[in-house]
């Protein structure tokens, strides 16, 4: 399975939620393959400052070949986690391209709203050219008890894409970990960050092997996205 974090506005959190992600499929999903397409490579440079092995392997691949490549270079995985750039490039479609699920990464504010709606735009292009595309929207650097941290679903909702239950919320743990060379479920594996994780991933996998039991079913098509 080939997941890809994107939005066209930058500090969403993608590479945070990429580096989770990762690492929660790697502890109970099989070999994870984390690519960093993001041309700042953030991961990359997470992944030399840690120390001790990385549960997941982790690749720098920030070109627009991407989608041609991801055959050859995710094959021998069981997932593939894509962190994607900002703004609206080529890379990005490539991406898209190259994905089964695209997670657009959301903090509530309008500024991430009204960037969702581009990245949502550029999906369903590409979803003429790859019929089973699946996007979902999570939220992200939710900050808890607000007003707006509530509302954001409402203010999503016109996108017409489905929305993770669980959300990530505003945490200083996050930041403290990736810092180190760590994730969350390494500094605190059980406290509420890396039980928000855990959550969003396992509701991605769900989300997923659901649709694909029903496109296998007689009688069922089920359109992407």
């Amino acid at each position: 399975m080939i997941y890809a974090f994107l939005n066209q506005k930058g500090g969403v959190g993608k590479t945070t939620l990429s580096l989770h992600v990762a690492s929660a499929l790697a502890r109970s999903k099989g070999r994870v393959l984390l690519i960093d397409a993001d041309p700042q490579q953030s991961v990359m440079k997470w992944s030399t400052i840690r120390t001790g092995e990385v549960a997941f392997s982790v690749i720098g691949m920030a070109k627009a070949t991407l989608h041609k490549e991801i055959a050859s270079l995710g094959g021998d995985y069981d997932h593939v986690v894509i962190d994607g750039p900002p703004r609206v490039t080529e890379l990005a479609r490539s991406i898209i391209l190259a994905s089964d699920v695209v997670v657009i990464p959301v903090q509530p504010s309008p500024f991430d709203v009204w960037a969702a709606a581009e990245t949502v735009e550029l999906i369903k292009e590409a979803g003429i050219y790859k019929e089973n595309l699946q996007s979902v929207i999570a939220i992200n650097r939710k900050i808890v008890n607000t007003a707006i941290g509530r509302d954001v679903r409402d203010a999503l909702a016109s996108l017409e894409v489905p929305i993770l239950k669980a959300d990530i919320s505003q945490r200083v743990g996050f930041a403290e970990a990736v810092a180190s060379g760590q994730t969350v479920l390494e500094t605190d594996p059980d406290g509420t960050a890396a039980r928000e994780v855990i959550s969003l991933v396992n509701e991605l996998v769900n989300l997923h092997e659901q649709k694909s039991e029903l496109r296998r079913a007689p009688g069922h098509a089920v359109a992407g996205g």
